[in-house]
C-alpha cells in the first residue's frame, strides 16, 4: 500500500500506508450522537414520547425542516427516502398531510419563537410547482415566522427546476441554494443515471444570482463509477467555475444489498478503497489552493464564508440540516422520514409515505423512533461535535457547560476515552494542548476515528455496534 502526499491549505501532508491501515476502519457517520441505529423503535419511543419532547421544547430560537421525498427520477447512487412519480396530485395529498401534521405539532408547542433557520429537503423540493411552493411556505411560516436574517436554504434538482420555481422560492423568502452535481463527466453520469450537462447547472446558478440568491453550495461525490482522479479534476475544474460559496464532497456509500437499484452500478467500475482515498485527497488539494476551506467533515467554504469563519473562532455547529453558525435552536422537522431534535429528544417521522399519511388522517403524529437523551448523551454528544465541527475541544468549555457530570474531573469521567486516543496522540493525529484537545490536520482525515474513542457504548456494548463505512 502506497502513502498519500497532498496539501491542505498552506501545508503538505503525508498520509502513510502505516495510518492506513491502522485507521482504515468502519464506524459510525455521526450525522447525530448517539447514532440513529441506537435510538428506540415505535414500540418504546412513540407518540406519546414524541408529545413530551414537543412540550420540553424551550430553546430561545427554533430550526424548521421539510422533507419534500418526491422525485421524477431515481439516480443510481441515491439512498435517500425518495418517492419516484410524475404525478403532481400526489405532491397535493402530501402538502395536505404536513399541513395537518404542522397543526398536530403546534398544539404541543406552548409558545412561537422564530426560525432561525429553515432547510427544504429530499427528494427534491422543486418537484412542486410554484403554487405548491407558495402554499408549503404558507403552511410552515404560519407556525413558525422567521427571525430578521434567519438562514432559508432549499435543495434543488437543476434538470427539473426552471426560472419560475427558483423566482418563486426567493419571492417567499429563499437566500441559500444547494445544486446536487455529483460529477461533471458524461461517462459517470451515465453510469449513475443522471445525466446533467455543465451548461445547465450553469445557468442554473447564473439565474438564482440574478435573483437574489447570496450562497450557493455544489453537492458532489467521490467513489462513483470510471471516476479517476484525472477525470475528476475536471470535474472539480468546472466547479471551480461556477465560484460556489461552499462544496460538499460525499463519500459513496455502495450497498446494493439495502438499495436494490445501485445494484444496476458495475462494482467492477468502481475505484478501489485506494484510489478512491486519492480522489477525496486530491480534492482537498485542489480545493485548498482555490481559496476554499476544508471544514467538517467532508465540507469545503470559500474562506470569507461564515461558516469558514466560524470554524476559525471555533463556533461551527452541525444540525441534521447540516453545518450551521446558528445555535440554541430546537429543530423541528415535517414530512415522511423527516428528524427532529427537541425538548432534549430526538425524534424521526414514518419514512413510508403511506405509514406517514395513515398517521397524520387519524390525528396521530407520525413517529417512527426516537430517543430521549441522558446526561451522558448530551456531555458525549458536545464533545464529539465540536470535535468534528471545529478540530478541537476545550475541557474548561465542557466543564462549564456540564459542571455537575464534570465534577469529578476531566480525566476521571474520559479515562477510558483517554487510553483509547493515546495512539492517536503517538501517531500525530491529535495533540493535548493544555486545556484543548485538538486533532491535527493530517488527524482531520481520521475525526470519526477520534470521535469514537469518546463513543463510550460502542465500546462498552451498551448499544448496538453501528459500522456504515470507511473512517478515511
Amino acid at each position: 500500500m502506497e502513502s498519500l502526499s497532498f496539501r491542505l491549505g498552506d501545508e503538505r501532508l503525508t498520509l502513510s500506508a502505516e495510518l492506513l491501515e491502522r485507521y482504515g476502519t468502519t464506524g459510525p457517520r455521526y450525522t447525530s450522537y448517539p447514532p440513529v441505529p441506537r435510538w428506540r423503535d415505535r414500540d418504546q419511543f412513540g407518540p406519546s414520547e414524541h408529545r413530551a419532547a414537543l412540550a420540553a421544547a424551550a430553546a430561545p430560537t427554533r430550526s424548521v425542516y421539510v422533507h419534500v421525498p418526491f422525485c421524477e427520477r431515481r439516480c443510481l447512487y441515491c439512498g435517500c427516502n425518495v418517492v419516484i412519480t410524475r404525478s403532481p396530485e400526489r405532491a397535493e395529498g402530501y402538502l395536505d398531510w404536513v399541513a395537518r401534521e404542522v397543526e398536530l405539532v403546534g398544539q404541543h408547542v406552548s409558545e412561537t419563537r422564530p426560525a432561525t433557520q429553515v432547510h427544504w429537503g429530499g427528494g427534491t423540493p422543486t418537484f412542486l410547482s410554484p403554487g405548491q411552493l407558495e402554499r408549503l411556505w404558507a403552511i410552515q411560516v404560519e407556525r413558525f415566522p422567521l427571525a430578521e436574517g434567519a438562514e432559508v436554504g432549499v435543495e434543488i434538482d437543476p434538470r427539473v427546476t426552471d426560472r419560475e420555481q427558483l423566482a418563486t422560492l426567493a419571492g417567499v423568502g429563499f437566500n441559500r441554494l444547494s445544486l446536487g452535481v455529483q460529477d461533471t463527466d458524461p461517462k459517470v453520469q451515465e453510469a449513475i443515471g443522471r445525466i446533467q450537462p455543465v451548461e445547465l447547472t450553469r445557468d442554473t446558478i447564473a439565474a438564482a444570482r440574478e435573483l437574489g440568491f447570496g450562497s450557493i453550495n455544489v453537492d458532489l461525490i467521490y467513489g462513483l463509477p470510471h471516476q479517476s482522479e484525472e477525470r475528476f479534476s475536471q470535474t472539480l475544474r468546472h466547479v471551480l467555475e461556477l465560484a460556489p460559496e461552499r462544496i460538499a464532497l460525499f463519500n459513496y456509500a455502495h450497498l446494493p444489498q439495502r438499495f436494490k437499484h445501485q445494484r444496476a452500478i458495475p462494482s467492477e467500475a468502481l475505484p478501489s478503497g485506494m484510489d478512491k482515498l486519492r480522489l477525496f485527497t486530491s480534492a482537498i488539494d485542489v480545493l485548498s489552493t482555490q481559496g476554499y476551506r476544508f471544514i467538517g467533515l467532508d465540507h469545503f467554504a470559500r474562506e470569507d464564508d461564515e461558516l469558514a469563519r466560524a470554524h476559525d473562532a471555533g463556533t461551527l455547529q452541525r444540525n441534521f440540516m447540516g453545518y450551521s453558525t446558528r445555535a440554541g435552536s430546537d429543530a423541528f422537522a415535517f414530512g415522511a422520514s423527516a428528524i427532529a431534535d427537541v425538548g432534549g429528544r430526538y425524534v424521526q417521522n414514518e419514512p413510508d409515505l403511506k405509514a406517514y399519511g395513515a398517521a397524520i388522517a387519524a390525528g396521530e403524529l407520525p413517529t417512527r423512533r426516537g430517543l430521549e437523551l441522558s446526561g451522558d448523551d448530551l456531555l458525549r454528544r458536545a464533545l464529539i461535535l465540536r470535535l468534528l465541527c471545529n478540530d478541537r475541544v476545550s475541557r474548561q468549555g465542557l466543564a462549564a457547560d456540564f459542571p455537575q457530570l464534570l465534577a469529578p474531573g476531566f480525566e476521571q469521567v474520559f479515562a477510558r476515552d483517554l487510553e483509547r486516543l493515546a495512539p492517536l496522540v503517538a501517531d500525530g493525529l491529535v495533540r493535548l494542548e493544555g486545556d484543548w484537545i485538538v486533532i491535527t490536520p493530517l488527524g482531520r482525515l481520521f475525526a470519526r476515528n477520534v470521535a469514537m474513542c469518546f463513543d463510550e457504548p460502542l465500546h462498552s456494548g451498551q448499544g448496538p455496534r453501528v459500522q456504515y463505512s470507511k473512517t478515511h
